[in-house]
């Protein structure tokens, strides 16, 4: 049964949480795709911007964030 996010989240116990999302099956949020050679860079501004109104929308704070490029460098 799905729980309420007043449960599932205690300020008092917890006041940090990490979150984390990627991108899956070839999809580029940043970074060169490799085998395109296209160049998903403009992006990164993008996730910045919104991630940061929609902390001001929710009256969160933020302590750190990294907006990275899922390209493989190691070959």
């Amino acid at each position: 049964m799905p729980q309420s996010r007043k449960s599932q989240i205690s300020l008092i116990d917890t006041p940090y949480y990490h979150c984390v999302s990627r991108c899956v099956r070839r999809c580029f949020l940043c970074g060169v795709d490799s085998y395109s050679g296209q160049s998903y860079e403009h992006r990164r501004g993008w996730v910045e911007d919104r991630l940061l109104f929609l902390a001001s929308v929710f009256a969160i704070d933020i302590c750190a964030y990294a907006v990275m490029s899922n390209t493989n460098y190691s070959k």
